[in-house]
């Protein structure tokens, strides 16, 4: 379950690892929260099947985090999907279409995770790569056209079983891809979605690293640095 991130580098950072080709201005946001705009990265163009991977076009985009399949016809009514298991994507109707056209990754660099201490208290933590690079986060993005006409383009991330470094805060993870994949994982030739199947699984444990926080992250309007400060 990954249910809060935070995007707090530069826009130029994010641009330079994930190539795309507009120039958005994100702001720094530290607090994101499902149904809310977040941004991803996609591949889109004409030709798709025999398209070269590297050389595909990979565009910025700002969606609702909450993943909309196609066949919803009252969006108010249909469950929040914010996440979807690796082990169980490419069987469910939901992401069947998705998961072989439609890939994207997520734009992040950290993570909440909540470790349950007692019956009625959760211990916050804030999860990045060990690196502190920016994380690209498997996911998966639809266009729903609704009963007006209008178009939502909405994703969802993808998780796994957490890595044995992550395990005792919580028992899945967002699966963070390595930019050697990115390409992998973008490829809109469904000809080949097998091959992204394969990038599915944990980060190794000396990928991410974490330590706990207060808990100003469980409110969605504290949205500053405040909410990342390490414990005393």
């Amino acid at each position: 379950m990954c249910g809060r991130f935070a995007i707090t580098l530069p826009p130029e950072a994010m641009r330079g690892l994930f190539n795309y080709a507009e120039q958005p201005n994100f702001p720094p946001r530290y607090n994101i929260a499902p149904t809310q705009p977040v941004p991803i990265v996609r591949t889109i163009g004409p030709g798709h099947i025999g398209l070269d991977r590297d050389k595909a076009a990979r565009h910025f985009a700002l969606v609702r985090w909450g993943f909309l399949p196609s066949f919803v016809k009252d969006v108010k009514a249909f469950p929040l999907i914010i996440n979807a298991r690796a082990e169980t994507i490419a069987e469910k109707p939901s992401f069947r279409a998705a998961i072989r056209r439609r890939r994207c990754l997520f734009i992040m660099d950290g993570y909440y995770e909540w470790r349950r201490d007692g019956a009625a208290k959760s211990q916050p933590f804030l999860i990045h790569r060990a690196d502190h690079a920016p994380m690209g986060v498997a996911g998966l993005w639809e266009c729903l056209m609704t009963p007006d006409g209008s178009e939502i383009d909405s994703a969802c991330l993808v998780t796994t079983s957490a890595n044995g470094a992550l395990a005792g805060i919580h028992d899945r993870m967002p699966v963070v891809l390595e930019p050697r994949d990115f390409s992998q994982w973008l490829d809109p030739d469904e000809t080949r979605f097998g091959e992204a199947l394969q990038l599915l699984r944990p980060a190794d444990n000396g990928v991410m690293a974490f330590f706990a926080i207060g808990t100003a992250v469980n409110k969605v309007g504290n949205d500053g640095p405040e909410v990342q400060a390490p414990l005393p």
